[in-house]
């Protein structure tokens, strides 16, 4: 015998399939669901139906947009001789938070990953050799810094430097308010590598 009648067991499974979201969450969730009134329901309803519908890919940066060009792509003012590469929508959102970076991204829709099954070729590489003109002086790669990240860092690297573009890597480090104690090697390393003069 099921847990949880039919109907509210199949919206369960649909929460769970959500990254990070496991038993407990999704039973929260589901049940939250159920406390909607109908008109809260169907918004609910829509706005997924919605964002599968509407959310399209950035032409240019292959960021999602809702038109031809995402904001970023359309903005006059970026100055697009700089690229920032990064694995997925999430980090472009993250960068734009700190309003500081004004050149313009390339999404790549995920990292290397022979594990998984993902090569280059699975990548939107292709698209982004297909930027790189003239007016083209740095490629920021911002890949995450897990192992995966780091091959898509190395195999864009050797793509890219042969072509005369200047090509860097997003530093790591200690977080601001962290504990040296605390960290792990590879961050120490990384915030040795990328250390500054005062």
């Amino acid at each position: 015998m099921a847990e949880y009648i039919l109907p509210l067991e199949k919206l369960i499974e649909q929460f769970r399939h959500l990254p990070g979201i496991g038993q407990k969450t999704a039973v929260r969730l589901a049940f939250a669901v159920l406390d909607f009134t109908d008109d809260e329901a169907n918004a609910f309803a829509n706005a997924i139906r919605g964002a599968k519908e509407n959310v399209k890919t950035c032409s240019i940066c292959q960021n999602i947009s809702d038109g031809e060009l995402c904001p970023v792509c359309a903005d006059e003012n970026r100055d697009r001789s700089v690229i920032c590469v990064v694995e997925d929508a999430k980090a472009v959102m993250s960068i734009e938070k700190v309003r500081e970076y004004t050149g313009v991204y390339h999404v790549l829709h995920g990292s290397i990953s022979p594990m998984a099954g993902i090569g280059p070729d699975k990548l939107r590489i292709p698209e982004l050799l297909s930027r790189l003109t003239a007016d083209v002086r740095e490629i920021i790669i911002a890949t995450n810094p897990t192992v995966e990240g780091e091959a898509t860092a190395m195999y864009l690297t050797k793509l890219i430097k042969p072509l005369g573009i200047k090509v860097s890597r997003l530093a790591y480090g200690i977080p601001v308010g962290g504990d040296l104690e605390y960290a792990d090697e590879v961050t120490l390393m990384r915030a040795l590598e990328g250390r500054r003069l005062m």
